[in-house]
């Protein structure tokens, strides 16, 4: 497999790091139908664990099977698939080889309360990734909650485990609890701190949510303003949260969110192409759907990353 110049250019950004997390990150963005374009799409399943069965996988009962999720990342063709131990240990074994895997290391759950200090629990470890053939770790931080000093120092030591033996390190980086409003969660200027912070935790990807065009934070709204920071569009938007991850040297890619309709989803995946972003992480937008609809979303959604 040659990189293409594309993926050179990207690894170039990651010079500090051993040939083993070069690798890895090299079989993510060469794999799949965005293989060697610079963007990818990964399909995330550990909303199970964040939300319950029930309302993960009841409208498409087939996504109860991990089964359906790895053939429905093997057919899309897309870049990696990322779900906890448990999930990922059920079919690890079948389809080795056949699609890059990230381990979620760390779940929460739905049931519970901690809404000023939300928090995860550690659900998996290196040795588990390493065991199941995985090419990176995901990690949750929740910059803003009251316990969020503590899940940073949590990532940053796995994340040098993780790396010391040639993983590379996704972190999802979703602000919440604190004093963070609940439209302060999505703000564009939060959204562009948290990930920021994941840049300087070391993540080599990092998941954030589509940012909105309110702005929170009091100080960072003057400089926004002053600066005369284009917000109004969520192609400038994402603009703004690339830049802010050393300048678009580091990977960015947005969340799908909840199930929306395939124009509105569609809609947000151009916005998040013309803006810069790298990709898209989305699970409920494809696999609450039947298969085929499903395949045929992913693949305009591909189509929207190779420019088309």
């Amino acid at each position: 497999m040659r990189l293409t110049r594309k993926v050179i250019n990207i690894l170039n950004n990651y010079k500090s790091d051993n040939p083993g997390v070069r690798a890895n990150l090299a079989r993510i963005l060469m794999h799949g139908k965005l293989g060697g374009t610079g963007r990818l799409i990964i399909l995330p399943v550990d909303q199970g664990f964040e939300h319950g069965p029930a309302r993960s996988f009841a409208v498409n009962p087939e996504a109860y099977d991990p089964e359906y999720h790895f053939n429905l990342a093997i057919d899309a063709g897309l870049s990696a698939f990322a779900a906890p131990l448990g999930l990922i240990e059920t079919c690890a074994s079948s389809y080795a080889g056949q699609i890059p895997l990230i381990l979620k290391i760390n779940s929460s759950n739905s049931l519970s309360r901690n809404s000023d200090a939300p928090t995860q629990a550690i659900t998996g470890s290196i040795s588990e990734a390493i065991r199941l053939g995985c090419s990176a770790i995901g990690f949750t931080i929740y910059p803003g909650s009251d316990e969020s000093l503590n899940m940073i120092s949590e990532i940053q030591e796995l994340a040098a485990e993780a790396k010391s033996h040639g993983l590379a390190v996704v972190v999802w980086s979703y602000p919440r609890g604190g004093n963070i409003t609940k439209e302060g969660e999505t703000a564009v200027d939060i959204v562009s701190y948290a990930a920021h912070m994941a840049a300087l935790i070391g993540a080599h990807i990092i998941k954030v949510k589509p940012p909105t065009e309110f702005l929170e934070d009091t100080n960072a709204k003057k400089v926004y303003v002053d600066n005369k920071i284009p917000i109004s569009t969520l192609r400038d938007r994402i603009k703004n949260v690339v830049e802010s991850c050393f300048q678009g040297k580091r990977i960015v890619i947005f969340s799908g969110g909840s199930a929306k309709n395939t124009e509105g989803l569609l809609n947000e995946i151009r916005e998040i192409y013309e803006g810069g972003g790298f990709g898209s992480i989305i699970g409920r937008n494809s696999f609450q759907r039947p298969k085929k609809e499903a395949l045929v979303l992913l693949s305009q959604i591909i189509d929207i990353y190779k420019g088309k």
